[in-house]
């Protein structure tokens, strides 16, 4: 059975650091598109960053862009997002993703497995 499971979220106040953790098994996802999704209340699922298999490449959503880090460790199947400068428009459910392409990143659609979320409280 695959599974996601994502660990670090939690209360913090505007302009602190949180990182989240993503734990996958299941099966190898050395070969998979990883990344992070977020829902806040009364929106949509929305992407914010995702990472090449090797790791090599990353993309991020503008709204995170310089703030957000992520990262793979493919030896441990772990994804990571370490987020910096946090504000209050970042509160929200984050979800790791998996797939398969690097293609069509902002649609959530086109991701084949997620993780069951971590809610990330940002105070102002």
């Amino acid at each position: 059975q695959v599974q996601l499971v994502e660990s670090g979220g939690g209360l913090v106040q505007a302009g602190g650091s949180l990182r989240l953790s993503c734990a996958a098994s299941g099966r190898t996802f050395r070969r998979d598109v990883m990344g992070w999704f977020r829902q806040a209340p009364e929106k949509e699922r929305e992407f914010v960053a995702a990472i090449t298999w090797g790791g090599d490449s990353a993309r991020y959503d503008d709204s995170v862009k310089g703030r957000f880090t992520i990262s793979r460790d493919n030896a441990k199947n772990m994804v990571y997002l370490q987020m910096n400068s946090l504000k209050a428009e970042d509160t929200a459910v984050y979800y790791c993703v998996a797939r398969s392409t690097w293609e069509l990143l902002y649609s959530a659609r086109t991701y084949d497995y997620w993780g069951q979320g971590t809610q990330v409280t940002v105070s102002s």
